[in-house]
């Protein structure tokens, strides 16, 4: 405990006051007191919400979530239960005399059931995984879920016996699967994903699929209760066919399993209608290209007369839920770095319901967030802006409430950044490209700010009009933070996001330098105040910046891809790159890979610049970032090396290391 409290004194006396009461300025101790609304699922009946409600804690250094129930009028607050460990995956009964959860305590995941009348909770389930996707049965009987069965790893070799007391060293660990390894979380254990019911009184757990396949997400019942349709690639060749899947069937009762859809790519998330009549699920038909958009489709229950309904959104579609009477289904998707949720009627005819959906993602402004859907039309979801995460809003037919402020005690008391969205013109081809820029608190237009550039990861997904932490803390440190879409971004359409297909950076680059000129031409940013930084994507945008002009005073690369070539065999994805970042794989295509390399520009750098990564980083390896530094200082420009222990790729999922990578981006960058 004193050595996080004084890790938070030290890095606060870095902050940027600027002169300002630092009581009103959002501090790093500030974080740990932020607290968010996830996925709220509003009761049959749309009398109450049961949500998950997100906190910090600052000695375990996490995310914590319970469970938490509100009337929709705002009233009856509470916590749900008395337990203080995980809880998650709330589902009420289609009754809404009761809800099924997720508890995760020491002996590992368990299912759990509330009972609305008594207010009475009972572990239902003694698993041998941990459960995901909890599905009611119609009928309230069986509760489906997914869980993983472990297999027996390959063994090559018999070694001798081990003397009794003897010391030997951990044999070795043997894979033969494509997919072996995941960013945060390491080595997979072998094994496969099955459906599985367990009755809701807690009993005859049955296992439904089997096979050595992947039966993954959520699940949705047949309305007699007799099937349950899934998600999977059963193919025989499905390791390698690996962003093909197909929706099933199997029965509950002969485990008889039927597939409903064959088109070669992606159909998921198969949800049945209330009447009975139709599936909907999501996916598109394969092109091989960086992005498609994730449609909504309709079949009949056998799988037949299947049609796209939502030809007329050029986005994904994110989450989808039927009206009671089955003519529609309320979706949300991204448009212009907003998330909206909408109502689609079978003919595809869009209406308007809310805006400004997500607040979830705490670090950077990223979409996210949730909504779910009562049998009268209300609708709960998770509402932000920039200056809130996630707070529980309703839908009704008298308009839009924000019914819980359990961010306000912190963040009224704080002098926020101003944000606001700007568009401007791309050199390349006209374009128009969407940003979005932070000003410090008390911002005077008089003064020259340090002005830095924010690129988003991806590169295929979006900033918008949301809550940031990261963005705060850089604008509260005297920071102009301008956060831009450039192409590739997602919610601009689909071929806006696809014009990085075999052009990755590309114009990309020409779009964030646009914007910074932008700025500059309105007086707001100054050439001789210019500096630039991001993460992932935006890490590999911030070492092409700096290798392709020397305009920024200095630069945080953080978790970046310079070098292509080795990324590409390296990372736990490695295998979903040949022909959608560049035709072909590495060896087949060796200089389209290196010219897109930021490595490929490094001799042209001459910008002081931080480079930093998560040391058990799979998805951007450690190794792409020594690649900048090693060069740095080959060359001798001035550079540093930060590593974060025991942080994966998103560095910033443990609060103290999203202090620290702030914190030490900020230090780096006042040197200059």
């Amino acid at each position: 405990m004193k050595k996080i409290l004084l890790l938070i004194s030290t890095f606060y006396c870095l902050h940027f006051i600027n002169g300002q009461n630092q009581n009103q300025i959002f501090s790093y101790e500030d974080v740990y007191d932020i607290q968010y609304v996830s996925d709220p699922q509003i009761s049959p009946s749309g009398n109450e919400i049961i949500y998950r409600r997100m906190r910090f804690d600052i000695l375990k250094d996490r995310a914590i979530g319970n469970l938490w129930v509100i009337n929709v009028d705002g009233s009856n607050h509470q916590k749900l239960t008395s337990k203080e460990g995980e809880e998650y995956g709330p589902k009420w009964s289609p009754s809404g005399d009761r809800l099924a959860f997720i508890s995760s305590t020491n002996e590992g995941s368990e299912i759990y059931i509330y009972w609305k009348n008594t207010g009475k909770i009972a572990r239902i389930s003694q698993l041998n995984g941990s459960p995901s996707n909890l599905s009611w049965s119609p009928n309230e009987k069986s509760i489906a879920f997914n869980m993983n069965v472990k297999s027996p790893p390959p063994i090559l070799i018999k070694m001798p016996k081990k003397p009794k007391g003897a010391n030997w060293a951990k044999p070795a660990r043997i894979t033969d699967r494509l997919y072996h390894e995941a960013d945060g979380k390491g080595y997979i254990e072998p094994g496969f994903k099955h459906v599985f019911t367990i009755s809701s009184g807690g009993s005859g757990v049955n296992q439904l699929t089997s096979g050595d396949f992947n039966h993954n997400g959520p699940l949705s019942w047949s309305s007699d209760s007799s099937k349950i349709y899934f998600s999977a690639n059963r193919n025989k060749d499905w390791e390698y066919d690996f962003r093909n899947s197909e929706i099933h069937s199997v029965s509950s009762n002969d485990k008889v399993i039927k597939t409903l859809t064959d088109r070669n790519g992606p159909d998921y998330k198969p949800l049945v209608s209330p009447n009975g009549k139709y599936i909907a699920y999501i996916g598109y038909e394969d092109k091989v290209q960086a992005y498609q958009n994730r449609s909504l489709s309709i079949m009949l229950s056998n799988g037949s007369n299947s049609k796209v309904i939502s030809s007329k959104i050029d986005s994904s579609i994110n989450q989808y839920f039927w009206d009671s009477k089955s003519q529609g289904l309320y979706i949300s998707y991204d448009h212009h770095g907003d998330t909206k949720v909408k109502y689609l009627s079978l003919s595809g005819d869009v209406k308007k319901i809310a805006d400004q959906l997500g607040g979830t993602s705490i670090g950077r402004p990223y979409g996210g967030g949730s909504f779910s859907v009562s049998n009268d039309g209300k609708i709960a979801y998770t509402f932000t802006l920039p200056s809130h995460p996630a707070e529980l809003a309703i839908v009704d037919s008298k308009g839009i409430k924000k019914i819980t402020s359990i961010s306000d005690p912190l963040l009224k008391n704080r002098n926020l950044a101003k944000i606001e969205a700007t568009w401007y013109e791309s050199s390349y081809d006209k374009r128009k490209i969407q940003g979005w820029i932070a000003y410090p608190p008390n911002y005077d237009s008089s003064k020259k700010y340090r002005f830095l550039v924010e690129n988003h990861g991806g590169p295929i997904s979006n900033y918008g009009n949301r809550f940031s932490v990261e963005i705060q803390l850089f604008a509260a440190a005297g920071y102009l933070v301008f956060y831009p879409n450039p192409r590739g971004s997602t919610s601009y359409g689909a071929e806006f996001a696809n014009l990085l297909h075999h052009n990755y950076p590309g114009q990309d680059y020409n779009d964030v330098m646009d914007g910074v000129d932008y700025f500059i031409s309105k007086g707001i940013a100054h050439e001789d105040k210019l500096y630039v930084t991001g993460g992932s994507a935006g890490g590999i945008m911030a070492a092409w910046m700096i290798g392709k002009n020397n305009r920024f005073e200095a630069a945080a690369v953080v978790k970046p891809v310079m070098n292509w070539i080795s990324k590409t065999l390296v990372a736990d994805n490695y295998f979903q790159y040949a022909n959608t970042r560049f035709p072909g794989q590495p060896w087949e295509n060796f200089e389209a890979y290196w010219s897109f390399s930021p490595l490929s520009l490094v001799g042209n750098i001459k910008t002081p610049t931080m480079v930093m990564v998560g040391m058990d980083d799979l998805r951007t390896p450690p190794s792409e970032a020594k690649q900048l530094y090693h060069a740095l200082k080959l060359r001798k420009v001035p550079t540093v090396f930060v590593e974060i222990p025991e942080a994966s790729h998103g560095i910033a999922k443990r609060p103290s290391n999203l202090i620290s990578k702030v914190s030490h981006i900020l230090a780096w960058l006042n040197k200059y």
